[in-house]
């Protein structure tokens, strides 16, 4: 056999290879194709099926702002106290000498919308400052004092904002808040630690009449107590005014029996807060709270005023200073009948990654002897010196 025919011999049977080699290969890509379409019709199934839940559960964080913050302090107390902490004239930052974890809080919420009108707030906070905030708390503080803030709310009228809030939340009296991611200074006012609440348990409704004017009416157990101290409920009412867009007045009132098994003696609060923006750049508030209630048979007042100021040129920079004055003539807030007063000076740096830095000078001094002070008489006055960082974060902001 020649060359040629050799040569077309092999190739004819290359050929065959080849052809044999692509026909299994075709089988094999065809079987491939219905394995993969088998396979992704299997995985639409399972997609189908998990889909809900999982759409469910994507609705749900949608809605929900996931918020927490994290707050901690060094504070020096010129006076050094043997305790090593100041007294309960003074709120949260009270440890001398001590880097502490003054809160830490995971919060959830809700807010109702004319789609999907139930809602709902859940703190849950854990630190000193809520052992301070529930100190008085009548029922079991193990569990209760985590629960900052613990209540379901219903839109009852989108149209006019009519909503119903049920369970534990913060009291709307006072300039300052609980957070201190949310007020001007580091510290908080004698008028916050001394004057007004701190929580409630109850019932409360907000209705907007306008623009200009909210109303949000309270009925509750009373002062500070998830387990009521006796069988009459508090009444509480709150009106917001707005009468042009920079000036904000804020008048409450809070009004009935507080002291243990004791239906008849009533305490009654009015609280006055008014803020207003200057410019962008400063902010001016006022608080005025008055009190009365009666301690064995006999009237005692108590009143104060706290003035403030926030300059803030720029995003990152602020500068707040406070002025204030607390009145306790019958001694029955702090102890001792007496008028303290106090100046705070705070310097703020903000990060916008939720980093806030301060750095406060504070100055309390009464007219009486009150103050302690380490290894010698008790002074008339107290100055500190705090450093607080606050880390905070909101889903909403991510």
């Amino acid at each position: 056999m020649n060359d040629r025919f050799r040569t077309f011999d092999q190739t004819n049977h290359q050929t065959s290879r080849l052809a044999l080699f692509a026909a299994i290969a075709l089988a094999c890509t065809a079987g491939l194709a219905s394995a993969q379409q088998s396979a992704s019709h299997a995985a639409a199934d399972e997609a189908a099926q998990v889909a809900p839940s999982d759409s469910a559960i994507l609705t749900f964080f949608q809605n929900t702002e996931v918020s927490g913050f994290v707050d901690g302090y060094y504070s020096y107390n010129f006076n050094k106290p043997a305790s090593r902490r100041a007294g309960n004239e003074r709120n949260f930052d009270v440890q001398h000498n001590s880097f502490s974890l003054n809160m830490a809080e995971l919060a959830l919420e809700k807010k109702p919308t004319a789609n999907s009108r139930g809602g709902f707030r859940l703190d849950l906070d854990y630190g000193q400052a809520q052992t301070i905030v529930n100190a008085s708390e009548p029922g079991d503080r193990t569990v209760l004092q985590n629960l900052g803030q613990a209540y379901v709310s219903y839109l009852i009228a989108p149209g006019s904002g009519l909503q119903i809030d049920f369970g534990k939340f913060v009291t709307p009296a006072g300039f300052e808040v609980i957070k201190t991611k949310d007020d001007w200074n580091y510290s908080r006012s004698l008028l916050f630690a001394n004057a007004i609440p701190y929580y409630h348990m109850g019932l409360r409704a907000a209705f907007n009449v306008g623009s200009k004017l909210a109303l949000t009416g309270y009925l509750v157990n009373g002062w500070n107590n998830v387990l009521d101290n006796n069988t009459a409920k508090t009444m509480a009412a709150q009106a917001t005014v707005k009468p042009f867009g920079s000036l904000v007045i804020v008048e409450n009132y809070i009004g009935g029996p507080e002291q243990p098994n004791d239906n008849q003696t009533w305490r009654h609060l009015s609280d006055t807060v008014v803020t207003y923006t200057v410019t962008p750049h400063l902010s001016l508030g006022g608080n005025y709270d008055y009190g009365r209630d009666k301690q064995t048979g006999a009237k005692v007042t108590w009143q104060g005023f706290a003035g403030y100021a926030r300059f803030q040129p720029s995003g990152w920079f602020a500068v707040s200073p406070r002025a204030e004055i607390f009145s306790d003539p019958e001694g029955f807030i702090t102890g001792m009948a007496q008028t303290i007063k106090e100046f705070t000076l705070t310097g703020e740096l903000k990060s916008k990654d939720g980093v806030i830095f301060r750095l406060e000078y504070r100055r309390d001094f009464s007219d009486i002897i009150f103050f302690a002070k380490n290894a010698s008489r008790p002074s008339k006055q107290q100055n500190t010196f705090t450093g607080g960082l606050v880390y905070y974060f909101s889903s909403k902001t991510l």
